[in-house]
């Protein structure tokens, strides 16, 4: 492609983007003169693009020369946000909160009825069995991101995790009953942000805030694992305020 027709090509593109942005910025469909204007082209500048637009389903016209943005975005910007690794998004959070405290940072997500971690930031200096390993699972009651997803499930949706699973304990502080486990979870209701005190394995604490995309839904968890005599209760507050960050970077608005 020579000079001339590289600078034309870009030139377009541009125009495009200015044309989407119009058309993104009106809540109905817009008129031609409206989307020339905003972009700043000629009307006959304006329709031939959006002809365009509209022939690869990013415009759709609406009635004579009345635009609104196309299906075909809508079709990109799921595909994008299916794309959207939490994991990428979370390890520079993750390693300036383990800057911060010396300890374990774990990300998870939720794996039926369990807690699969799929990336730690950690010095090796705690050797904790239960987590230590990339790809490890654990019951979502024993630990302190699994408790945020079972609340997100509700009432009715604990009642029948308890009963699936019979909630099997791991070390004598496990929630072994629904009563208890509700009570817990009317807690990190409340405080917003879940505590492991010794119940996924003797010795080790956590303490784990959600993380959220844009549809404000719980797609993973943010924890930090030390431990017990090393953790320091004053960290739940820079795992929830590290959690929304990550959340935030992956489209979260709050």
């Amino acid at each position: 492609m020579s000079e001339p027709e590289s600078k034309n090509s870009i030139q377009v593109i541009e125009r495009m983007t200015r044309l989407l942005d119009a058309l993104a910025a009106s809540p109905a469909p817009a008129a031609l003169k409206f989307l020339a204007q905003s972009a700043g082209l000629h009307p006959s500048t304006a329709h031939r693009i959006l002809t365009a637009m509209v022939n690869d389903r990013m415009v759709e016209r609406v009635e004579q020369g009345s635009y609104r943005l196309g299906m075909r975005l809508i079709e990109l910007g799921n595909l994008a946000k299916s794309r959207v690794s939490v994991r990428e998004h979370a390890l520079p959070y993750m390693r300036e909160l383990h800057g911060v405290t010396g300890e374990a940072v774990n990300l998870s997500v939720r794996r039926e009825d369990e807690i699969v971690y799929i990336e730690r930031s950690s010095s090796g200096r705690a050797m904790m069995r239960v987590v230590n390993v990339i790809g490890g699972r654990a019951p979502l009651h024993i630990t302190a991101v699994g408790k945020l997803f079972l609340l997100e499930d509700g009432a009715a949706g604990l009642r029948e995790y308890a009963r699936r699973t019979k909630l099997p304990g791991n070390t004598r502080n496990s929630f072994t009953t629904l009563a208890a486990l509700e009570k817990e979870l009317d807690k990190v209701r409340r405080q917003g942000y879940a505590v492991d005190h010794e119940e996924a394995e003797l010795g080790v604490r956590c303490i784990g805030a959600g993380i959220r995309d844009d549809e404000n839904a719980l797609v993973a968890g943010l924890s930090v694992s030390a431990p017990a005599e090393r953790m320091k209760s004053n960290w739940s507050q820079l795992v929830k305020e590290t959690a929304e960050k990550i959340s935030r970077s992956i489209g979260w608005s709050g």
